[in-house]
């Protein structure tokens, strides 16, 4: 019968014990030294020890790559990495692992087993250094600092990934774009986008994400959850990051400015967007029309024109829309709030680009200028009805007879003719008309009755 047992001095050379029906045999790992008796081998792992840490304590070195180790089945298990070799094989799944307690360890993502537990939290892992970096969330421990800037990490792991943002290293190669990233996790993410991949389900509605991290958020959605509070106002976020932009406005720190103009933005996504302004670029098409957006949000809006969808409804009225400001807006006519106050008159509005069209009452000023005649006004609008002057453009069409004009409310008031709808009506008498102009001239006829 043969069994092995490990004998260790200083748990760094183990030792292998064959027992026999004549004699036991005692071997050691790390050489061919073998005997007989327990004490000499005692006395050569002794020596063996002191040897190792005249060696650095790592005299197994690997062939391929510099990896050194303290003993030969160590770096058989390093070899394997370079081998691909994986002899540990789930029997629940097809994951196979290079080392047994490897797979102890997957198999708990299976059995759901989470042995080791925060005592500071509900927090539960399957691996004592999980746990252990878990913690550090706890002490605001970050032991791995960047010998290149103040950055700390609570992983050596996590300070090698910040070190590569550097050096500008991104060693994963996406093999259908250009894309290159960090991790392999940021890789395999990206993937999903092509492959159109969405592997984690919202259990309340059919919303689908390409992380666990992008449901958890979309969940909040559902259950209104709010964790992140800011310490200066009644603000609560959804996530750490968008707690963290909203400070801005706070402090009023814009720290990404552009290059060609005063514009400065909070983040870098926003300063990316507001370039493509100078540079007219329209990443994002529709597959419908020839439009072009800035943003995948404004041609996620864009394409609702042609679909017809309009997703968000009024709970009062049957108003319905297809963005949220628009029916944030629609609101105010409900409770008559007038939120927008101009600080040079009693006037007051429900949306802010009335305000700003009334502030130039005050200031006179007309930024809308003609580049063929000197007509100048203050708004955009007009400037557009101005230039069909010059163009002699005529976009407005009636669909019942070929009438053809340069206004909208020209049209809208042509359509009466084919309705025989008369909205203007004379409150002293039963006259009605199809336009206002026709109900001042008839006033008149009231006045002079009166004189």
């Amino acid at each position: 019968m043969v069994s092995d047992k490990y004998l260790e001095i200083n748990k760094e050379v183990p030792v292998c014990i064959e027992e026999s029906s004549e004699t036991e045999m005692y071997y050691c790992y790390n050489c061919n030294f073998n005997t007989n008796k327990k004490t000499i081998l005692i006395k050569h792992l002794i020596l063996e020890n002191v040897k190792l840490q005249h060696n650095s304590g790592k005299p197994f070195k690997c062939n391929i790559c510099d990896y050194r180790c303290t003993t030969k089945s160590f770096l058989k298990i390093h070899v394997r990495k370079h081998s691909g070799e994986k002899p540990f094989k789930c029997n629940i799944c097809d994951h196979a692992c290079n080392t047994k307690s490897a797979l102890k360890i997957h198999i708990r993502k299976h059995t759901s087993e989470k042995p080791f537990k925060c005592n500071i939290c509900d927090y539960g892992c399957t691996t004592k250094a999980t746990l252990k970096v878990h913690v550090r969330k706890h002490t605001g421990e970050k032991p791995f600092k960047c010998n290149i800037c103040d950055h700390c990490s609570t992983t050596k792991w996590y300070l090698k990934l910040h070190k590569r943002k550097h050096t500008g290293e991104k060693p994963f190669k996406c093999n259908i774009c250009d894309y290159c990233s960090i991790t392999k996790m940021e890789l395999k993410i990206h993937i999903r986008k092509h492959t159109g991949e969405k592997p984690f389900k919202c259990n309340i509605c059919d919303h689908g994400c390409t992380t666990k991290g992008a449901l958890k958020l979309h969940v909040r959605k559902h259950t209104g959850e709010k964790p992140f509070k800011c310490n200066i106002c009644d603000h609560c976020s959804t996530t750490k990051w968008d707690l963290k932009l909203h400070k801005h406005k706070h402090t009023g720190e814009k720290p990404f400015k552009c290059n060609i103009c005063d514009y400065c933005s909070i983040t870098k996504m926003e300063l990316k967007i507001h370039i493509r302004k100078h540079t007219g670029e329209k990443p994002f098409k529709c597959n419908i029309c020839d439009h072009g957006c800035t943003t995948k949000g404004a041609l996620k809006l864009h394409v609702r024109k042609h679909t017809g969808e309009k997703p968000f409804n009024c709970n009062i009225c049957d108003y319905r829309c297809s963005r949220l400001q628009y029916l944030k807006r629609h609101m105010l006519t409900h409770t008559g709030e007038k939120p927008f106050k101009c600080n040079s008159c009693g006037y007051r509005c429900c949306r802010l680009e009335h305000l700003k069209r009334h502030m130039l009452m005050h200031t006179g000023e007309k930024p809308f200028k003609c580049n063929s005649c000197g007509y100048s006004c203050c708004r955009l609008e007009h400037l557009k009805r101005h230039m069909h002057t010059h163009t002699g453009e005529k976009p407005f069409n009636c669909n019942m007879c070929d009438y053809h004009c340069s206004r909208l409310q020209n049209l809208k008031r042509h359509m009466l003719t084919h309705t025989g709808e008369k909205p203007f009506k004379c409150n002293i008498c039963d006259y009605r008309c199809n336009q206002s102009v026709h109900l001042k001239r008839h006033m008149h006829t009231h006045m002079w009755k009166t004189i």
